[in-house]
């Protein structure tokens, strides 16, 4: 876990920048363990090693349009017709070109190149009968390579074709599978705890009193990892009750690895999770961020060095902090290469006086040369979970500007 920088701990004393934020946590949070992977299971998975060629890619000549092969030097004005000494499709062993000028091989996509031969005529540039083929006028001149793929010409052996760091797609499936990695070593996934704090909340599928609400933001988030590739996420609950949230905290804190707790973080009166943290030992980071909203927002890591994330307990807070902190801090944990993020431009202009970063929901859609351009469509409130449907994601303004313009371009972080 790296330590953090001097003087750290007297900056911490103002409210935080995002970017800050993030900074911290990235610091903090220690490198997750490695592990081997079947190909089969890889998909997701954050790779740990270099992929490289183990042969030559292609590791031969590759035939790349159906037709003839033959020597490029042979065909000409005076000679168009050529003998078909054999057929060769792909996977069978390679024939070798006869000496003579007027040998050609029957070739398929695929196939290896006849020794001897340099390039294709593809059928349609051909006519053929009683075993002679005839290149016909109309054919463009051949030159050698034409219609080839060249061994090694995508990659030679030994070279990098995936970098570690990279998470696992079809793509990279597709390269495993070429040269031959059965198992590939990849990020361990960390087992999550997701924590929904209140008083007030009940599960989905219970009875709910006209003073209480239903959990919704623990579901979110344990989705919104899945979707991330973490799939290993459990969900629970407690009550604003000291001897309650100290018993369930430990255990949950000494079971996982990566605990997400919702709820009970601010400064009202049964706001305890800051207190009861600090009772157990948890180092804190940072408590406050100068953003809107999740201005509230926890993080320290317990003395072995597990990171905990409390964020606020309101749907629109929880949900915009787990996209803007916590999915790229694990990203960043499992070796991931992390991007920076990209940019959008604002359809309308924006006022926001607080100052605060504004992480504002928008939605996307292309200007007139192409260009992304976010349109705001904020939420009703930072508890109105149903405003964020059918937005994309979330722009994050600056607290140094109060008036934005039409085109002004900010970091835009994409829901998925």
């Amino acid at each position: 876990m790296s330590k953090f920088a001097p003087g750290a701990a007297n900056k911490l004393t103002a409210m935080l920048t995002p970017a800050e934020a993030e900074k911290l946590i990235r610091e903090a949070l220690p490198r997750f363990g490695s592990e081997e992977c079947a190909l089969a299971d890889a998909h997701g998975r954050v790779l740990r090693s270099d992929l490289r060629g183990d042969r030559d890619l292609p590791p031969f000549d590759r035939v790349t349009m159906d037709g003839y092969a033959l020597r490029a030097a042979d065909l000409s004005a005076q000679r168009r017709e050529f003998r078909i000494e054999a057929t060769q499709a792909a996977g069978m062993r390679p024939f070798k070109l006869g000496a003579s000028t007027d040998a050609c091989v029957e070739v398929m996509t695929g196939a290896v190149l006849p020794e001897g031969a340099d390039c294709v005529i593809p059928y349609e540039d051909t006519k053929s009968e009683d075993g002679k083929m005839t290149v016909l006028a109309s054919a463009s001149a051949a030159k050698p390579g034409q219609s080839v793929h060249r061994r090694g010409s995508d990659h030679r052996q030994g070279e990098l074709i995936v970098p570690a760091g990279t998470r696992i797609t079809g793509r990279e499936i597709a390269v495993a599978a070429a040269i031959g990695a059965t198992q590939l070593t990849v990020s361990a996934r960390p087992k999550i705890a997701v924590v929904a704090s209140g008083d007030e909340l009940v599960e989905v599928g219970d009875a709910v009193a006209p003073h209480q609400v239903r959990r919704s933001n623990d579901h979110a988030l344990r989705a919104a990892l899945h979707l991330a590739g973490y799939p290993w996420v459990e969900r629970f609950h407690v009550h604003d009750m000291r001897h309650e949230l100290e018993h369930m905290l430990w255990h949950i804190i000494a079971e996982f690895d990566v605990v997400l707790i919702s709820g009970g973080v601010s400064k009202g009166k049964f706001d305890l999770l800051p207190a009861e943290l600090d009772a157990q030992g948890m180092r804190k980071i940072f408590h406050g961020v100068g953003q809107r909203p999740g201005k509230p927002m926890w993080f320290g890591v317990s003395p072995e060095g597990k990171p905990i994330f409390a964020l606020p307990g309101n749907p629109v807070s929880s949900y915009t902090c787990l996209h803007r902190y916590v999915l790229p801090a694990l990203a960043g944990a499992s070796g991931a290469s992390v991007p920076r993020p990209v940019t959008a431009a604002l359809a309308c202009p924006v006022t926001f006086r607080p100052k605060l970063a504004y992480l504002l929901p928008v939605k996307l859609r292309s200007g007139p040369l192409g260009e992304r351009q976010a349109t705001p469509d904020p939420s009703n409130t930072s508890g109105d979970f149903g405003g964020l449907v059918g937005t994309d994601g979330f722009v994050e303004l600056p607290a140094e500007i109060t008036d934005f313009p039409v085109g002004y371009v900010a970091p835009f972080y994409p829901w998925s």
